[in-house]
């Protein structure tokens, strides 16, 4: 979508994107005149009290910029706490660990569902590093029963004690910083970011040394003019965000597709966009720290990731074949039964995007991790993609 069909900002908007576009002018001459895109990314989305997941900026839902499965329909939470349910038991009891929790409408279903059965976790840990993200999940968690909402607490960094249980991340993966690689004639560049005045403008380069062997490693091959990301973080984020999990399971919920689809010559311009108010559109350069920006994930990577963090991949599937083996039918009954008889329709056509396949259905994955558990799963009965990998 060009930037002409985007909603213009407010003055304090404005204050805002001038105040991140000097932070990031003031990196790119540190840097020497040309900054990674991968490094632009990351103060776009998470320079302290700048970026997009570290300032104040509304974010998720009808006002936001884009709306995530747990804000579209409860049964999501409801198929997710299923999911959490079968760990727990297997383990006996455990905790419940949630990175980026967006609204906390999915750590509010959870706690819900698994009060339901009967299995609640000893703790719910948030680890959520924006600010009135946290304060919102405050806000609609403390609204709870006390005996739900006393179990919950927030970290500014993963648990440092040894913890069994369940690691929840939903659109996560999605949100870590990016590399974004050209293929030419004579090889691989990558782009980044120079300064002409006050504008922001990508220039490629030759690939580093470091990059062409993440490409080697990963047998990633690009064709002349073909353009791609990879996410050189994602190794060592999830190695720290996991590395703690003494026994149970993490799972990952984004969209994504293993590495023989995701750089395939269909995707001659890669994945990478950008979402402002609900628009998305290709320019990561403007509306600077106001809007969000993502790619699609390489499923194969976190795979490979996993085996480097000493986890097992356990399962890897479509959303809807997830939702579908955790009960999605019955909870989507249960709550058309407890909605009024005007509202029941929209819920429900809002609950079936979750599985509809030219929608969430099939562009979301989710892939389930494990360490020291061989408890049974669910969410993996229906089809099972992990050979696809």
């Amino acid at each position: 979508m060009p930037p002409t069909e985007l909603l213009p900002l407010t003055d304090a908007e404005r204050a805002h994107e001038r105040r991140v576009r000097a932070k990031i002018a003031a990196a790119i001459e540190a840097a020497g005149g040309w900054l990674p895109f991968e490094d632009f990314m990351g103060l776009a989305l998470y320079a302290p009290g700048l970026g997009y997941y570290a300032a104040g900026a509304h974010k998720l839902g009808a006002g936001g910029d884009f709306v995530t499965a747990p804000e579209l329909s409860p049964v999501f939470g409801r198929c997710l706490a299923e999911a959490c349910a079968t760990v727990l038991t297997g383990l006996d009891g455990g905790d419940v660990l949630e990175i980026g929790a967006g609204t906390g409408a999915l750590a509010e279903e959870v706690l819900l569902g698994l009060q339901d059965v009967g299995q609640l976790p000893h703790h719910y840990r948030i680890l959520e590093t924006s600010p009135d993200l946290r304060e919102r999940q405050r806000t609609r968690l403390s609204r709870l029963p006390t005996a739900l909402s006393s179990r919950v607490t927030w970290l500014d960094v993963p648990p440092e004690a040894p913890f069994r249980g369940v690691v929840l991340a939903n659109e996560v993966l999605d949100a870590l910083p990016v590399a974004r690689l050209r293929g030419n004639p004579q090889g691989v560049s990558t782009l980044g970011v120079v300064l002409e005045g006050s504008h922001l403008r990508e220039m490629a380069r030759p690939a580093s040394r470091t990059t062409l062997a993440l490409l080697a490693h990963q047998n990633i091959r690009l064709a002349p003019d073909q353009e791609a990301e990879v996410c050189p973080s994602l190794a060592h984020w999830l190695v720290t965000v996991t590395q703690t999990l003494a026994s149970g399971v993490a799972l990952f919920i984004d969209y994504g597709e293993s590495r023989a689809r995701l750089y395939g010559l269909d995707r001659p311009q890669g994945t990478f966009v950008a979402f402002h108010r609900h628009r998305m559109h290709n320019d990561p350069y403007i509306n600077l720290g106001l809007q969000d920006l993502t790619a699609w994930v390489d499923f194969t990577a976190v795979a490979e990731a996993a085996l480097e963090a000493n986890l097992e991949v356990a399962g890897y599937t479509t959303q809807a074949c997830f939702l579908l083996a955790c009960g999605f039918e019955k909870h989507l009954a249960a709550l058309r039964a407890r909605l009024p008889d005007t509202h029941e329709p929209l819920a429900a056509r809002a609950a079936l995007r979750l599985v509809l396949p030219n929608d969430m259905g099939e562009r979301f994955k989710c892939m389930a991790l494990t360490r020291d558990y061989d408890g049974p799963l669910s969410g993996f009965a229906i089809k099972d993609f992990t050979d696809s990998l």
